[in-house]
């Protein structure tokens, strides 16, 4: 009986964390990153648009989810190593820019960021589940989607970052 519930939670957690195929509630790979525009936090304007002709990481997230907590550190290491060649921005999901910001100063962040006291802009990409990490081409297509944490491999988003 042991080795039954071993074998089960093993192939739940496999399950949960090969998922990296987006759900039907989100935008997925060759998808085209929906429009939005957003204020960033040193006060310009971010749009889709405007990220057309680099490459491109969004990631969604609220500082008070756990599992966007220990993904948002990947996430600048990877803004650090790729940051000259893929641009980065981070958009909250319903949080206040005071929240964020502290956040960001307190763990030592200087990625990008957006904060959105409402969901508007993260509903374009998903229904539901954060953190979401977006990497799109400089055609403005969806080349990977993880919606699942902590699951997504880093090795892996590593790997993409660095070929494009």
């Amino acid at each position: 009986m042991n080795k039954l519930w071993t074998v089960l939670a093993a192939l739940l957690l496999f399950v949960a964390c090969t998922a990296q195929e987006p759900k039907a509630d989100a935008v997925g790979p060759g998808d085209s990153i929906p429009d939005f525009s957003v204020i960033m936090d040193d006060g310009t304007v971010l749009s889709s648009a405007g990220l057309a002709g680099s490459p491109s990481l969004i990631v969604f997230f609220n500082t008070t989810c756990a599992d966007c907590r220990r993904t948002l550190p990947h996430v600048q290491t990877a803004y650090l190593n790729y940051g000259t060649k893929v641009r980065f921005v981070a958009i909250s999901r319903a949080q206040a820019r005071e929240d964020v910001s502290q956040w960001w100063a307190a763990n030592g962040m200087s990625v990008p960021f957006s904060a959105q006291e409402d969901d508007k802009v993260y509903k374009l990409f998903a229904q539901s589940r954060i953190p979401r990490i977006f990497i799109s081409g400089a055609d403005g297509k969806v080349l990977y989607a993880y919606d699942d944490n902590p699951c997504p491999d880093f090795a892996e988003l590593d790997k993409v970052l660095g070929s494009l």
